[in-house]
């Protein structure tokens, strides 16, 4: 094997352990799915999210539970009118100002932490907007004499809408990518139903906030301690993604979006290939392709223009698909080959558990539901392997003993 492969190879297994976290964050949710996905894309990518909702739509779950599986300092906090800047970035330090110095407190603050998830963002005064703005933009922290590199790898802004203030403008464009979510549909309530009494999980580490959680457990064999060391490997592997080849497409879609009347600034054009490196490294590749297209809709700034994205890259982004981020790339994408994977991961997921469940109607039902997804979805000669095989160990899970 030459060193290329090797590495490429190593850069695989990185994805496919971030990977799982994404899908054991995932578990419980629903449709809830493509938040906590790209919160990873992001990490990847080095750049932040804003998520936009209603109230009471489970923005702060899936961010809490994505954190919880790749571990690290995670900082939480809801923002409000009167919110002070030492609530967020630490206190006076009393020892130092008793000498003439004027510097901060930072232990267990967001300047330390690794994960952070600011609720309300928007309502923050301008004082601790003007300070957050340089801490995302250059994940330094300066203030006083105090000047800190923050080992911030994503920063999740949640907001039930988007402001209407121009003068909130700036702030809001250093979140890259958007996600807008809404009520579950009423399709799935009798799964919202469900999901919602069953008792929930135990939290793995949660002194009181303000303080960043570590959220990373020891003693459980399923959260490897080295999962937030995959992330950074693969945001260095994004940093080399070779995008040579997928240039001129991306090109092609942001004019495309922009004759649309989608607008898309320069600066935000640029930063979109770091989101079109970051679904490459994910899919365990170093070079990108026309396979990563589907995270073009995330820059887009409203939920309408986010749609109107997609329709307009439809014919692009047929072939878009991700290994790890199977939800995200199928809604973004409407894509069949992002359907496919999809379906195989939630194909091998369901077989998994049928096969550690005692027997029960609830079980079956659930992979003959997969099945005739599939069935839906698919002309037999058009399956992939991997689809194929899944449907076989479905219909024989199912077939009468």
């Amino acid at each position: 094997m030459t060193e290329t492969s090797t590495i490429a190879a190593a850069r695989a297994a990185d994805a496919e352990v971030i990977g799982s976290a994404v899908a054991a964050a995932g578990q419980g949710m629903i449709d809830r799915e493509t938040v906590a996905e790209v919160v990873v894309l992001c990490a990847v990518a080095g750049e932040h999210l804003l998520v936009v909702g209603a109230p009471g739509t489970a923005k702060s779950e899936a961010v809490r539970r994505i954190a919880g599986q790749l571990g690290g300092r995670y900082f939480e906090y809801l923002l409000g009118r009167f919110t002070e800047p030492n609530e967020l970035f630490g206190p006076v330090d009393l020892r130092q100002l008793r000498e003439g110095r004027v510097e901060f407190e930072t232990a267990g603050m967001l300047p330390e932490a690794e994960i952070a998830f600011l609720d309300e963002v928007f309502l923050g005064s301008t004082a601790v907007l003007n300070t957050l703005l340089g801490l995302l933009n250059e994940r330094v922290f300066r203030r006083g004499r105090t000047v800190l590199h923050s080992p911030l790898r994503v920063c999740v802004g949640a907001a039930n809408h988007l402001p209407d203030d121009p003068a909130l403008a700036a702030f809001a464009d250093r979140f890259l990518a958007r996600v807008f979510v809404e009520p579950v549909a009423d399709a799935r309530l009798e799964e919202l139903l469900e999901a919602g009494r069953r008792p929930a999980t135990a939290p793995l580490h949660t002194p009181a906030p303000p303080h960043p959680l570590d959220l990373a457990d020891p003693t459980d064999p399923t959260a490897p301690a080295d999962r937030l060391a995959a992330l950074d490997r693969l945001a260095a592997a994004a940093r080399a993604c070779d995008l040579d080849e997928v240039t001129p497409l991306v090109a092609a879609a942001l004019r495309r979006l922009r004759a649309a009347g989608v607008p898309i600034s320069d600066r935000r054009a640029v930063r979109s290939q770091k989101l079109v490196a970051a679904a490459a490294v994910l899919d365990g590749r170093t070079t990108a392709s026309a396979r990563d297209l589907w995270v073009l809709p995330l820059v887009a700034p409203t939920a309408d223009a986010q749609a109107q994205a997609r329709d307009t890259l439809a014919d692009l982004v047929e072939k878009a698909a991700n290994r790890s981020l199977v939800h995200a790339a199928e809604e973004l994408s409407r894509s069949s080959a992002a359907r496919a994977e999809r379906l195989v991961r939630t194909g091998t997921a369901l077989l998994a558990a049928h096969r550690t469940l005692p027997e029960g109607r609830d079980s079956r039902l659930r992979l003959e539901a997969a099945l005739r997804e599939i069935d839906a979805g698919f002309d037999p000669a058009d399956l992939s392997g991997a689809l194929a095989g899944i449907r076989a160990e479905l219909v024989a899970a199912v077939a009468p003993s």
